[in-house]
């Protein structure tokens, strides 16, 4: 696939949803295979190209494949801390090539080491498994700070809530972009949007709901959290009644909402001013928290 570029600062939010929904399109008539890996390529043709600061490197933990995106002059592992990323797509499609281009924009902006994890997807594995992954890669890193984006926040909230890490010296700093919270119904959520309907969320629930851990509605992933939403989007409702569910228990929360973006619309960031500026006001806070926690450990 390929995507003219020649008109990339003149993009609007109309002009993304149609070019990514016309891959959609094609995507729902493909066999699973060949669906994940025509998404790897959607997602990635809208991505900037890989910043030459940027030193990939392709490991496994724990038997899960991780993909290490370490920016040059970022310091060493042990001054600044690495971040784990847990890439999005609705459970069964997504990998770390997909979303290369948001964990290398997270690696440039945090100047830290970013590990992407390619967790197990249903269908072939359970959901409980692909929170394990995650919760054994966290464990392995220790990481400062974990990030991810739509199934991939929701992996997040479901390996952190009911996951004890003693062994950390500090609990990471959790950041979610539009995540699935709670338990959804179509009355619960908002109005469809471009990109994401009510029955792609139920839908995208129905793969994990047989092993997702019981109702977590409030149950506090992480005590520092950064959220970014977008208006358009199903999820941003539940969302932000779970937010000021989550203050209401204690936790430090920032939360932001991308102005007239869609579900999806990071991929695109460098074409979107509104995207772009909420993910960068997101990386500075996530940024401030860390720097914040770690003049906290040194004195």
């Amino acid at each position: 696939m390929d995507i003219d570029r020649s008109d990339i600062e003149a993009w609007d939010i109309e002009t993304f949803a149609r070019r990514f929904q016309s891959g959609l399109d094609v995507i729902s008539t493909l066999p699973l295979s060949a669906a994940r890996n025509y998404y790897d390529t959607l997602c990635a043709s809208f991505a900037p190209a890989l910043p030459a600061v940027i030193q990939l490197h392709d490991d496994s933990i724990s038997g899960c494949p991780v993909r290490h995106l370490r920016p040059a002059g970022g310091g060493k592992d042990s001054d600044r801390g690495r971040v784990v990323y847990v890439h999005g797509g609705g459970f069964c499609l997504g990998s770390v090539n997909s979303h290369q281009g948001i964990a290398a924009g997270l690696a440039c902006e945090l100047q830290r080491e970013v590990v992407s994890i390619g967790y197990r997807k249903m269908p072939e594995a359970r959901y409980d498994q692909a929170i394990a992954d995650c919760r054994n890669v966290i464990d392995s890193l220790k990481p400062v700070a974990v990030v991810g984006d739509s199934a991939g926040a929701r992996l997040i909230i479901d390996a952190l809530s009911c996951l004890s890490l003693p062994q950390l010296e500090v609990t990471p700093v959790i950041g979610l972009i539009y995540p699935l919270v709670g338990t959804p119904h179509p009355d619960s959520l908002g109005d469809d949007a471009p990109l994401l309907s009510r029955a792609d969320v139920m839908q995208a629930w129905s793969l994990i709901r047989a092993h997702a851990p019981t109702d977590n509605t409030h149950q506090v992933p992480a005590s520092r959290m950064e959220v970014l939403a977008v208006e358009h989007d199903p999820l941003t409702r539940p969302l932000e009644r779970e937010v000021q569910g989550w203050r209401e228990s204690g936790a430090d929360i920032g939360y932001r909402c991308a102005a007239n973006m869609l579900h999806g619309a990071l991929h695109a960031r460098e074409q979107l001013p509104e995207m772009k500026m909420a993910w960068q006001q997101f990386c500075v806070a996530l940024n401030d928290r860390l720097a914040q926690i770690a003049c906290a450990t040194r004195s």
